[in-house]
């Protein structure tokens, strides 16, 4: 963001005539800065994909938390087969054509027991998965605070600029009406009066300019925040001087060590980086044996035999196994092969992804903290600037009034204040936004800021 005036060209004039021309009535929602930052978060497309991704990684942590449990199922089913059917009476084999009905039921459970720690180590990862995309979240939230920041402070310095131009409108206006009284009194040429006129002509000109940058950034805020058609933000003022100057003195190997230690997203992509060594880790576990207990219990019911449906399910029937299974991996396709490598570049591509955050933290928290010290000379500049363009106006209007300097001294004198006081607001503003640029480059930004 640029804080300065901007040429958005004769589309904004047209849209803002358009706006006013509109039949819907404007609605104007006042609205601070804590109220901006709920609705954008409410709205934002990328804080809300970051919050339902959250749900994925909940339930994915939960099930790697239930996969130490056993595994439970119960199965029941009902058939009915006719034709020859082959039974056992008095040990021969008889076969009938008849119709039997037969109703199963059964129950199993399974367990691993040692499996190289694949179920730890998934469940490491999924927790760290989990705690990766809160970092995501928080990183995104920032995002949305430092992007309405950046549109709230623009437009409260167009307010600010707007102000200026209206001021230096009024005062203009007011010169005009004294050098038309020194021309009729015959102190002053016709000129005088021509050139003024010209100016008060201009200076309208500039006003009409700071308004239409003004509806532009409000218009841009809006947009950003998804309000109604309609509804203009009335926003609440912020004292830009109320900035704490917390970095100022701060060298940048302290504020790169900050960084690191809050940029949530550094923070997120080192627990990537930890979560795919463990599932690399665990896919490697596929290449040693793994052993599982399980447990079934089956039972049935059959038209045949003349017994009744809870007799033969509960006493006659039922089964019960109890046992372990040791799988040994011998050759599978090299899926195994695959799976690891595969695990293995996931692995390599976050280490590389965590190098490059820490470099583009590094160039981000530079340039942040060069233009934070360019903001704190040049605001301290303007100060100084001010005060020395009022002095210089008051003199040469002094002057003017007395008939020793002319028309363009005074022009001339007038326009360097109202550009010193547009400078110093740019400044000001500048300056707290370069402060919250600074909290967004390490990681520090709150709603609060």
């Amino acid at each position: 963001m640029k804080l300065s005036f901007k040429n958005k060209g004769w589309f904004g004039l047209l849209f803002c005539l358009g706006i006013s021309g509109q039949t819907v009535a404007q609605e104007i929602l006042n609205l601070e800065f804590k109220q901006a930052v709920n609705i954008a978060l409410s709205k934002n497309l990328n804080y809300k994909i970051q919050e339902n991704n959250m749900l994925i990684l909940e339930k994915e942590k939960q099930v790697s938390m239930a996969s130490h449990l056993p595994n439970a199922n119960l199965n029941n089913s009902f058939l009915r087969q006719t034709g020859q059917q082959f039974q056992q009476v008095e040990g021969e084999i008889v076969v009938t054509n008849v119709t039997n009905e037969i109703v199963s039921s059964g129950f199993s459970m399974n367990m691993p027991v040692f499996n190289s720690g694949r179920r730890i180590l998934d469940t490491q990862s999924s927790r760290l998965a989990y705690q990766a995309g809160e970092k995501a979240m928080e990183r995104a939230k920032q995002q949305v605070v430092f992007d309405v920041a950046r549109r709230y402070l623009q437009v409260l310095l167009d307010k600010e600029l707007l102000r200026i131009a209206q001021q230096n409108l009024d005062n203009q206006k007011q010169q005009l009406t004294q050098i038309e009284g020194f021309v009729d009194a015959g102190l002053r040429t016709i000129s005088d009066l021509y050139n003024q006129q010209s100016e008060v002509a201009r200076v309208e000109s500039v006003v009409v300019d700071a308004q239409v940058l003004l509806d532009n950034d409000l218009w841009d805020l809006a947009e950003y925040l998804q309000l109604e058609v309609g509804v203009v933000p009335e926003l609440a003022a912020v004292d830009p001087l109320s900035r704490l100057d917390s970095f100022e003195g701060m060298e940048m190997a302290q504020l790169y060590e900050l960084a690191q230690s809050n940029r949530a997203d550094r923070n997120q992509q080192e627990l990537l980086m930890t979560a795919n060594r463990k599932d690399m880790q665990a896919i490697k576990a596929m290449y040693f044996p793994r052993l599982n207990a399980f447990y079934n219990y089956n039972t049935f019911f059959t038209t045949l035999d003349d017994r009744t449906l809870g007799e033969q399910l509960l006493k006659v029937y039922p089964q019960n196994t109890v046992g372990l299974t040791l799988a040994i991996p011998i050759f599978n396709n090299f899926q195994t092969r695959l799976d690891v490598s595969r695990s293995k570049v996931a692995y390599q591509n976050q280490i590389l992804r965590k190098e490059s955050i820490d470099r583009k933290i590094y160039q981000e928290v530079k340039l942040a903290n060069q233009n934070y010290k360019a903001a704190i000379q040049k605001e301290r500049n303007t100060q100084v600037q001010v005060l020395a363009a009022n002095e210089a106006k008051n003199a040469v209007q002094e002057r003017f009034r007395l008939g020793i300097s002319n028309f363009v001294d005074l022009s001339t004198a007038n326009q360097q204040l109202v550009n010193a006081q547009a400078d110093q607001a740019q400044a000001i503003y500048t300056l707290f936004f370069q402060e919250i640029l600074m909290k967004h480059a390490v990681g520090t930004l709150e709603v609060t800021d």
